[in-house]
């Protein structure tokens, strides 16, 4: 029998709400044995550390951290502060709707409840592997389900490309190291497809989207089509996500809770997944 900490996942949603000033009704049509285990569960971190090697955007401003203290005070204690600069997407961080839908849901506007649920782990890596630009399809989406049953709505959709093993190596992981707006022509990484993004929206009504990518449309992508898509259904993204490799496909939950910024495209992410038995 599980023990007092059980909670179902709304609740840890609400336990965040409660600190962000906001609270939220259940979702009934929340699956009602998504539940997670606070003292028996694994947890596992799918967010990089932010240090002076993660990586942005060619265009973007990276990410800094300056000392502003580190030491014995002159009444004898240890003080240490820092400042830090960086731009709102890079290393893991959210996609707020806002970045690409004119009406969409600003980081601090997103309900609790799109960033908190039951979640599946699509495994694309062979195909990857084999094409560095590769566009996840509905084939794949399929398949998926084939194996593991049918992605049910308010579902977190992580996909799993592989690429997070070449962090923070820029020239593996982007496809180039060069900075500036002359390196956005060579970046080479996988993504998800106009027609599978729509799926997840209009066929699985999925809650958030996640890819162990710099960014849900490929490296070669002109359009941002994916981007589009989700954000016009108000769908969050959440990109550079890591440790994907210990997840299983299925059977777990996920936390990812962003930085609150008032009126922001997005921000830095710090995210976890519940893994029970």
């Amino acid at each position: 029998m599980r023990g007092s900490f059980v909670v179902v996942i709304a609740a840890a949603a609400g336990l965040a709400g409660v600190a962000a000033g906001q609270l939220e009704q259940p979702d009934a049509q929340e699956p009602p044995e998504a539940t997670v285990d606070l003292t028996g569960d694994r947890l596992v971190d799918l967010s990089h550390a932010f240090n002076r090697r993660t990586i942005y955007w060619p265009t973007a401003q990276q990410f800094r951290l300056t000392e502003v203290a580190d030491g014995e005070t002159e009444g004898g204690w240890h003080y240490a502060a820092n400042n830090f600069r960086a731009a709102e997407h890079g290393g893991t961080h959210l996609d707020a709707p806002i970045h690409f839908a004119r009406n969409g849901d600003t980081a601090d506007e997103i309900p609790l409840r799109k960033l908190a649920g039951p979640a599946v782990n699509v495994d694309v890596r062979a195909k990857a592997d084999a094409d560095r630009d590769y566009l996840v399809t509905v084939a794949d989406l399929e398949a998926f389900e084939a194996e593991h049953g049918r992605i049910a709505t308010n579902t977190v959709v992580l996909l799993r490309t592989g690429w997070a093993r070449h962090w923070p190596d820029a020239r593996r992981y982007m496809g180039t190291a060069d900075r500036g707006a002359d390196a956005v022509p060579n970046l080479h990484f996988p993504g998800l497809s106009e027609q599978a993004a729509r799926w997840l929206v209009e066929q699985r009504r999925v809650k958030a989207v996640g890819i162990d990518t710099a960014s849900i449309d490929r490296g070669q992508s002109t359009a941002f089509e994916a981007h589009r898509v989700l954000a016009a259904a108000q769908v969050p993204v959440f990109e550079n996500v890591a440790n994907l490799d210990r997840l299983p496909a299925e059977g777990f939950h996920v936390i990812a809770l962003p930085m609150k910024i008032e009126g922001g495209s997005g921000g830095p992410l710090r995210a976890l997944a519940f893994v029970g038995d």
